[in-house]
């Protein structure tokens, strides 16, 4: 058998891409100057692969993660051997403990640690398996410098051993498509606590006092989180201008994205904040936080607020909203800022980086 150096984990894709998987999916797409061979549910076209199972991802709910530890734990060291390999490549801080199998992991953020839920699987996760993982990676990539920052804060982990790599964007599918504007502001992303929806809607209410437009919110709707933001936007006689759009497809969002006033993002802690730069790409004024890597990703090329402060978001939504001149001057720095940003570079950079440990 031909020996693999290189194996790539794939077992977090998924049929509806997330943030983790659109990173894994393009930064592997990138890789094949190194050869690798990717342990995948699917086959990618230009690829050597190996087939794994198809219930590890998010996909399959809690067991999915549970089932791909175990996986990881077991057969991933199982396969290092067999295909005589030197190294793993894991797009997400996930790899096998307390074996002989060397690893570069990416690391994209730590948020269950700033907002700690009690008795969160996911909070647990973040402070028990995670770090022990980083601390045994031969090497740790991560989205942002302050990504990196927060890895040294909570693990004490080395600054040597930690490397920043911006992410890019898909720009096929993100671009300028100079479409009529609608009259809607656009969230992306999940709806958590810490992404800020109850501040984003009471901003839209004080909004909505002199204006008339809608609110869309996209993304994966939350059993227990969802139904308190539907409650609230009752409760302030909003509802009716509010739309939960839950999934979107991939070609259909950049689409959205043109038509909107702007991307409402007060997220209270990104590790990157591909959203931001997405919308940025398709030219849609944006409205961020202040706060953790999104000034990394828009630069002076968008309207920064203190998300913790609801008269700063609903003041610049009143300035994108009702000023064309600050719409088409936002519109202008957000292209330029998204072309310092791309896959290719991302992925060039991460084989340079992988070749050291090869």
């Amino acid at each position: 058998m031909t020996d693999t150096p290189l194996l790539v984990n794939l077992s977090i894709l998924t049929q509806r891409p997330t943030g983790i998987d659109v990173y894994a999916r393009q930064v592997t797409s990138q890789l094949k100057s190194l050869e690798p061979k990717l342990l995948s549910q699917e086959t990618i076209k230009g690829f050597e692969h190996q087939v794994i199972p198809g219930n590890l991802s998010p996909e399959s709910g809690k067991w999915g993660h549970f089932r791909r530890l175990v996986w990881l734990q077991q057969q991933l060291p199982r396969y290092y051997s067999r295909f005589n390999s030197d190294l793993i490549f894991s797009p997400l801080p996930e790899a096998p403990l307390y074996t002989r199998c060397r690893f570069v992991v990416t690391a994209h953020d730590v948020i269950p640690l700033h907002f700690p839920k009690r008795f969160s699987r996911l909070t647990n996760y973040f402070r028990y398996y995670v770090p022990r993982v980083l601390h045994q990676a031969a090497h740790i990539i991560c989205d942002s410098q302050s990504t990196a920052n927060d890895l040294i804060q909570f693990y004490q982990l080395s600054a040597d051993k930690i490397t920043p790599i911006l992410l890019g964007y898909d720009s096929d599918n993100f671009k300028l498509y100079n479409l009529p504007e609608g009259n809607y502001f656009v969230y992306i992303g999940r709806q958590d606590i810490y992404k800020n929806l109850e501040r984003l809607i009471y901003a839209f209410e004080i909004f909505s006092r002199t204006n008339e437009c809608e609110l869309w919110l996209i993304g994966p709707t939350h059993e227990r989180y969802t139904p308190v933001l539907k409650e609230q936007a009752k409760t302030l006689g909003i509802a009716r201008y509010l739309r939960f759009l839950d999934y979107v497809s991939y070609a259909e969002l950049p689409r959205i994205l043109s038509r909107a006033i702007a991307l409402t993002f007060p997220s209270l802690w990104e590790g990157f904040g591909l959203p931001a730069l997405e919308a940025m790409a398709c030219g849609t004024p944006v409205i961020t936080s202040n706060l953790s890597s999104l000034p990394e990703v828009v630069g002076s090329a968008a309207i920064l607020i203190n998300p913790y402060s609801i008269d700063e978001l609903a003041s610049a939504m009143q300035a994108v909203a009702n000023n064309s001149q600050l719409r088409r001057e936002l519109k202008v720095a957000g292209l330029r800022q998204s072309k310092k940003f791309n896959w290719a570079k991302t992925g060039q950079q991460t084989v340079e980086l992988l070749k050291n440990f090869l």
